[in-house]
């Protein structure tokens, strides 16, 4: 489990296709070279992906994971590239403190931005879900855009909205947000779980 706070900015190495549409993924850190073991799980821009390899290259720490079928349908994972930067998480341990919300980086789906408000340090982005999950998304509730956790500020039909605030802009990839970018969309767990009890009555 994460908490959509992110506490690093990689940036892609490479990416190599592999046999049965496998990708592996090299990522630059900024995580201590020791705490990065194989097996270990890390956010990356959302998506829960397991460390298969760790090194360092020219002084920079490095980890590979492997990304198959489902990720590469789903999330921005398959568009990813030398050079291209992505949000960092590592997993919560017992007694951390939860300072987002609960995040399984299970992603959901797409979101699209339709809109891109910059006022004083801040930004409000405009989304738009996909329809099948707009139900999930509720004013003054929870999501995950690219592994950040935010909370919705407005909803129209299926578009939201969110606050970034300055310190997001600086250390995530929100701060090159742009209208038509798509980010990874994991809706709150909560939020799914009370739409199954109101199916089922």
């Amino acid at each position: 489990m994460f908490t959509g706070i992110v506490t690093d900015m990689g940036e892609v190495r490479s990416v190599n296709p592999r046999a049965g549409n496998l990708h592996r993924i090299t990522i630059f850190c900024n995580y201590p070279r020791a705490e990065i073991v194989q097996g270990a799980s890390i956010a990356c821009s959302g998506a829960c992906l397991t460390v298969v390899d760790a090194g360092e290259e020219d002084g920079r720490v490095w980890f590979a994971v492997d990304a198959a079928d489902e990720t590469l349908r789903v999330t921005t994972v398959r568009r990813w590239h030398h050079g291209s930067k992505i949000n960092l998480e590592r997993p919560l341990k017992f007694g951390d403190e939860l300072g987002g919300h609960l995040v399984a980086g299970h992603v959901d789906g797409l979101a699209i931005v339709v809109g891109r408000e910059d006022m004083a340090g801040m930004a409000r982005i405009v989304l738009r879900a996909p329809a099948e999950l707009a139900r999930f998304i509720a004013p003054k509730g929870s999501v995950a855009l690219d592994g950040i956790s935010l909370t919705v500020n407005t909803v129209e039909g299926d578009t939201f909205s969110v606050l970034v605030i300055p310190r997001t802009l600086q250390v995530t990839t929100f701060g090159a947000l742009r209208k038509g970018d798509e980010v990874n969309l994991e809706v709150d767990t909560m939020a799914r779980y009370a739409a199954r009890l109101v199916e089922i009555k």
